[in-house]
């Protein structure tokens, strides 16, 4: 059985090309129900797996979606589509029972993951007994913001490392 790697994709482009991933997600949304699996685009090959699971679109915020995949985040699937539309995305996922957390951007053709590794997960821990989480000298009753702050911490730190190697450059 699989664990499930909960995602959110926000894309962004073209008001077109945003019109037509809304009917790729809807179609393939439709496929799973009526075959009970995971989806792809048509124009990805099956090749290793990034298939989607219960698709959800937030008719408020009518770019992004939610979905599952199997084990880990479907982030080159995503790419595919993104490249295919001439679009950019953002996915946020998680699955936390293998200790997997991350943001991935494509922008102007370039992607970038970051995520938390074993050593982010070590800097807070679990008490049982009060059911709480401790980070930092501080309380927190679920875990997430904590997770929030880590990578929040963690895409802030490689940004300055890029402005650090543009300055670097430009001298």
């Amino acid at each position: 059985m699989a664990n499930w790697c909960n995602n959110t994709v926000v894309f962004e482009g073209n008001p077109e090309a945003i019109r037509q991933i809304q009917r790729l997600f809807k179609e393939m949304a439709e496929q799973e129900q009526k075959e009970g699996c995971g989806q792809l685009p048509d124009f990805v090959a099956d090749s290793n797996g990034g298939y989607f699971f219960g698709i959800y679109q937030d008719y408020d915020n009518t770019d992004t979606f939610q979905y599952e995949t199997k084990w880990s985040p479907n982030t080159e699937v995503l790419q595919k589509i993104a490249e295919h539309y001439k679009v950019d995305f953002t996915q946020d996922y998680e699955e936390l029972g293998c200790l997997v957390f991350g943001r991935a951007t494509f922008s102007d053709r370039l992607l970038t993951d970051i995520y938390l590794d074993d050593e982010d997960f070590d800097k807070y821990e679990y008490d049982e007994e009060n059911s709480v989480w401790h980070f930092e000298g501080e309380t927190y009753e679920s875990d997430y913001e904590i997770l929030e702050t880590l990578l929040e911490r963690k895409i802030e730190n490689q940004l300055n490392n890029i402005k650090i190697q543009n300055n670097e450059t430009i001298r």
